[in-house]
């Protein structure tokens, strides 16, 4: 019944039949057949099919919950077990909203230093696409806000505080300021994230609240992209002070306090709720909390 939740698992992770059997190594007939057979000895009917893959039945969902506790147990198990003999080493996963990535090195480097035989992926993903990941087993942990949307059944251990940055060419608008308000960068032209980063919703509020709404010139997905527009000296935006700080910009580009109000909001590591935990997961909350009284100083 294992390798059948782990099928499972990879089509609620896939929403494709063919993208899942590629996911899991087997022939599509085969993830079917798996698929099949889990429904035989449940007695109920897990798939709602098609031509192709439209959703789960309430039955499927309700499985798909066992079926992720089940297969994060029998990991943990065969983690610790491992680990019994050989100490720590594995595969950690981890997924971070865009603004929290130059942070992620603080946490990696001294986890690696003790723990060097861990191997680490890092991903980029929205706030809500972060829980996502962690829920459907498909990363171990998270860095994420912890005071906006929520965040559901999960640990938490506050990180840092992010703040605001304006960044402009020194040659434009405001570009001589020692700090400037929201009001004041609401009627500049700006280059923001998407709507579905939480940094743009936080950066909407904030202008709405001071009397106007964000209709950015360019949007991205990405930072890198909008810190490299930045850095023509043609365009403005708003970032986290994380960004700010880590990018290397030229002489001409300023970055300037936000004030009126300063706004923070707390990020923090995020990992299912569940017990017991991996291993890795549990060393990886130890760090977190050793390193959070050094970030929350520097930042």
């Amino acid at each position: 019944m294992i390798d059948r939740f782990e099928l499972l698992l990879a089509l609620a992770k896939e929403r494709h039949f063919g993208r899942a059997a590629e996911a899991c190594g087997v022939t599509q007939p085969t993830l079917s057949a798996g698929l099949k057979q889990l429904e035989e000895q449940l007695g109920v009917r897990l798939v709602e099919r098609g031509s192709r893959f439209i959703g789960f039945t309430p039955e499927g969902e309700r499985a798909l919950q066992w079926a992720r506790r089940v297969i994060g147990d029998v990991r943990a198990m065969r983690q610790e077990i491992a680990g019994m003999r050989k100490g720590l080493a594995g595969h950690l996963r981890i997924a971070a909203i865009p603004t929290a990535m130059p942070m992620l090195s603080e946490l990696t480097t001294p986890f690696h230093e003790k723990h060097a035989d861990v191997r680490f992926t890092l991903m980029s993903a929205s706030s809500n696409e972060v829980l996502r990941l962690i829920e459907n087993l498909e990363a171990d942990a998270g860095v994420t806000y912890l005071d906006n949307d929520p965040l559901g059944r999960v640990k938490t251990v506050p990180l840092y505080k992010e703040g605001y940055r304006f960044l402009t060419s020194v040659h434009a608008p405001l570009g001589d300021r020692a700090s400037v308000t929201w009001e004041e960068i609401g009627r500049v032209p700006l280059c923001l994230l998407t709507p579905d980063m939480q940094n743009r919703r936080i950066v909407d509020k904030q202008l709405a609240e001071a009397g106007h709404a964000a209709i950015p010139m360019l949007e991205a997905n990405s930072t890198i992209a909008l810190l490299s527009h930045v850095r023509t000296g043609k365009w403005a935006s708003v970032v986290a002070n994380t960004l700010a700080d880590v990018f290397a910009f030229p002489a001409s580009i300023r970055s300037i306090p936000i004030e009126q109000p300063s706004v923070l909001h707390q990020m923090g590591l995020v990992v299912l709720d569940r017990d017991p935990m991996t291993p890795i997961v549990t060393a990886l909350m130890q760090e977190a909390r050793s390193i959070a009284a050094t970030l929350a100083t520097r930042i």
